[in-house]
């Protein structure tokens, strides 16, 4: 038998995108990511560490931090079949991803299949030939300062985690736990929550003038009256509402606003200065990981998490270069593929003089890898690409912003006139563009470059100084200040970035976790803290101050990039961190006792009076105290999307008022003659059809009220439309089974027997046909490439569907009714007979 080398890759989509580049007498084989991790559950834990002091922690702190390791029972096959491959192998390549991960998951293959035949490292950030072949010619071996850093990372986690969790649940509430970057993200969106509690409105106006010249107008603001500037919306304190001190402001209010606007009626207005200036703006750097997911979730409405996924599959499927990186250079061959397709999409004049590259902003920043660009050296084109729904997306994403790295600056012109009436000063603003340059391809946070162009072209009249301007209308416009926008996963990735919390490859799970843990809400784009979410930070902030603390983890970060450079010795530092005098295991300990549970359960927020809000087993609640003892308290509990700014006393006084009188009809439903009830529950406000039966196996006709809705303002047909659902449409034609359209977790969809299809934009859910939901039905899920009819052979004489044969993304396959089986090699699927396909269908459904 010929040997061949084995070649360990993560998943089985990158080992079958690599396959392709190899020679021949390579095999390839997917770990399915970390085979060896510390133990999840005590019942892991083997018998003979079961009574050691640590094994809880799975890490023996006594010696050196060793940890413990163990195969995971669903890996256990993946290695075995891992140790079979290898029987036959002259040569092992370790090809994982070439970050700290991928570094790790190496090193844990060679721990575990402990080989005897050569081992090499073999490192690329894309996936095409000439970086495969590359990578085949300079292998080196496992880094152990990578392998050093990652596991440095997993062991400070759990430390972190263990040893702060168990703490949580006695002094907050059962089952909460505390991550060590999570904790500090988790703090941001919390200290962002508070500014907006302290937040108090202010009000000011200003007028607003329309001017013609001939058959042209514009509209002109308000600037400066009597030489002193009017207020505006930044020169309020957001705490006081009041002006910022030591400001010579006007601030406008409503009777002095309607007093100028009767005086500047009569008045005569001519332009009293132009102010003219070329400008050129310059394209953004291609991509790295932090700006991908932000510009995904601005513009494609992708969660971080989503956001990786995608690009993970992209890569592993050889489009683009390594989504994990920190680096703004590309490599010559990137930089001169990304100049070609400029140059040929939109001429000459579009590149810019020179190549552009890069420099990262970031004192972090590894400068060692390349940016997020298309891989290879010539650029797959996004229609040419076969890929279809959010992979395509993001692909066509990446592609543009490459594109437009190398593309000329975008010339504008600007001009600033302001025009005059009495002692008034009103001031217009007007820019054209003189060239598109890179706008032409993309725009930050647009999803459409041309109409983005278009909206940056504000065009003003010819006008001269002294010209005089005709009055066409002059408005008082009423304004309130706004508090502080709540973070967005993309404006908290880029907090984190700044604030040097986590690293890029990270941020996902950093913001994934504090969302599973039901720390913080997501409500449209925006993330909200949970009362639950704020008692967690509180008692972070009292007691551990350090581990939520936003320098101290950027400087954890900054030592693990010190020890993944061999910079710095991993284990004085783990010593240190855990052991020393100031260390995690001395301040738990000494810190336990001195907690008051009360005070950790209850959250301090102002304007509530006497009230309680507190967090307690079964999530938030609040409490009025009573008189003389807790027997005449009242309380209620509080819906877990319920946002802490959002809160005041007048409601909580009616959540307690309702708990108390008990719930009270908004209508009949003239159907069923049943009372239609809008109650609060633990996981927010939902409508109910009838009473709440006695028999608990009886489930009343319920629905969500959409998140962010006023409970206080839904009507009779309001509530009757939402209770509408789920819709009954009809019967599939094809199964005889019922088609229904309802609302989800991630929006409206359609299903047939389990087989979900989300509605689109133009769909309504409340009114959508049978028709339609086939329409639906008929197309590929998205994110799959929709599979081409190569051939129809005929019916098959069973199920009565038609057999055909399709090209899809892994090759050719046969397909009748729901069974699908893969076309051998040696077939050709364009000569082979329906027995053939038959066969085949038939040798699938036995499996």
């Amino acid at each position: 038998m010929m040997s061949q080398s084995l070649v360990i890759v993560e998943s089985p989509t990158k080992a079958r995108t690599i396959k392709k580049f190899l020679p021949s007498g390579f095999q390839v084989k997917a770990s399915m990511g970390h085979v060896r991790d510390l133990p999840q559950s005590a019942s892991d834990i083997p018998k003979a560490y079961k009574s050691e002091p640590w094994s809880r922690l799975g890490v023996n702190v006594e010696k050196e931090f060793e940890p413990l390791y163990l195969v995971p029972k669903d890996k256990k096959k993946v290695i075995k079949e891992l140790k079979e491959a290898l029987k036959g192998a002259d040569a092992l390549y370790l090809a994982t991803d070439e970050d700290r991960e991928g570094e790790s998951i190496s090193w844990h293959l060679m721990e575990v299949l402990k080989p005897k035949v050569p081992v090499y490292r073999m490192v690329f950030h894309e996936i095409t030939k000439s970086a495969i072949q590359k990578a085949l010619k300079d292998c080196r071996q496992v880094d152990a300062n990578l392998v050093h850093a990652q596991e440095t990372r997993r062991i400070l986690d759990r430390l972190v985690g263990f040893s702060l969790s168990p703490l949580l649940w006695k002094k907050i509430a059962y089952g909460l736990s505390a991550g060590r970057v999570q904790s500090a993200g988790l703090r941001l969106i919390v200290e962002r929550e508070r500014e907006r509690i302290a937040f108090r409105q202010a009000q000011y106006w200003d007028l607003l003038a329309t001017l013609g010249k001939g058959q042209s107008s514009f509209d002109a603001k308000l600037i400066e009256y009597q030489g002193k500037r009017i207020a505006q919306g930044k020169d309020f304190d957001s705490s006081t509402g009041a002006l910022v001190s030591g400001k010579d402001l006007i601030h406008l209010k409503e009777d002095q606003a309607q007093k100028l606007q009767k005086e500047l009626s009569l008045a005569s207005w001519k332009v009293k200065s132009l102010e003219e200036k070329e400008s050129s703006s310059h394209p953004a750097p291609p991509f790295i990981t932090s700006t991908l997911q932000q510009e995904a979730n601005r513009k494609l409405r992708l969660s971080a998490r989503e956001a990786m996924r995608t690009a993970q599959r992209l890569y592993e499927q050889g489009f683009i270069t390594y989504m994990r990186t920190d680096s703004v250079q590309l490599s010559q061959e990137g930089l001169a593929a990304a100049r070609q397709n400029v140059e040929s999409l939109y001429g000459k004049e579009y590149l810019s003089p020179e190549p552009r590259q890069y420099k990262s902003s970031s004192k972090s920043a590894q400068e060692a890898h390349e940016a997020i660009r298309p891989a290879g050296n010539q650029f797959v084109h996004p229609q040419e690409s076969g890929l279809s729904g959010v992979e395509l997306k993001l692909y066509e994403l990446i592609w543009k912003r490459t594109l437009a790295c190398q593309m000329a600056s975008a010339k504008k012109l600007s001009l600033q006139v302001k025009v005059e009436a009495k002692e008034a000063l009103f001031t217009a603003s007007g820019t054209r563009i003189l060239f598109p340059g890179f706008l032409r391809a993309y725009v930050e946070g647009s999803d459409d470059p041309e109409a983005a162009l278009e909206s940056q072209e504000v065009l003003l009249p010819d006008l001269k100084k002294e010209d005089l301007l005709d009055l066409k209308k002059l408005e008082v416009l009423s304004h309130e200040t706004k508090p502080p926008a709540r973070y967005t996963e993309a404006s908290l990735v880029q907090t984190l970035e700044k604030e040097g919390i986590g690293r890029p490859s990270t941020y996902a799970s950093i913001i994934s976790t504090i969302l599973e843990r039901g720390y913080v809400n997501k409500v449209a784009n925006a993330l909200v803290p949970t009362f639950t979410g704020m008692a967690v930070v509180q008692l972070l902030e009292r007691h551990f101050g350090d581990l939520v603390d936003y320098s101290f983890t950027s400087q954890m970060e900054g030592s693990l990039d010190e020890i993944a450079e061999g910079k710095r010795p991993y284990l004085p530092y783990l010593k240190d961190f855990y052991l020393g005098g100031k260390g995690l295991k001395v301040q738990v300990e000494s810190k336990e006792d001195m907690i008051d549970p009360e005070e950790s359960r209850s959250i301090k927020l102002p304007k509530l009076g006497s009230l309680q809000v507190k967090v307690g087993r079964y999530g938030p609640y609040v409490i009025r105290p009573g008189s003389d003892s807790k027997k005449d308290e009242s309380r209620a509990s509080l819906p877990q999307d319920l946002a802490p700014a959002d809160l005041d006393a007048p409601a909580l006084e009616e959540i307690l008022k309702a708990q108390k009188d008990g719930p009270k009809p908004i209508g009949v439903d003239p159907k069923s003659g049943q009372e239609v009830y809008c109650l609060l529950g633990r996981y927010g406000a939902y409508l109910q059809l009838g009473k709440t039966p006695e028999d608990k196996k009886i489930k009343p006709r319920r629905a969500s009220l959409p998140k962010g809705m006023d409970p206080r303002e839904v009507d009779l047909s309001f509530a009757l439309k939402l209770l509408s659902l789920p819709r009954d449409l009809g019967l599939h034609p094809e199964t005889g089974k019922m088609i229904s359209a309802n609302n989800g977790r991630f929006g409206p969809y359609v299903v047939h027997e389990g087989d979900f299809r989300s509605l689109k934009k133009e769909d309504d859910v409340y009114t959508i046909s049978l028709e339609r939901a086939l329409e639906l039905l008929a197309e590929p899920k998205g994110g799959r490439r929709s599979s081409k009819l190569l051939k129809e052979l005929g019916e098959h004489p069973k199920n009565k569907k038609p057999v055909q044969i399709l090209s899809g993304r892994y090759g050719p396959y046969v397909k009748s009714g729901r069974t699908n089986a893969s076309l051998p090699k040696e077939m050709d699927p364009e000569k082979i007979s329906l027995e053939e396909a038959l066969k085949l269908l038939e040798e699938k459904s036995k499996k």
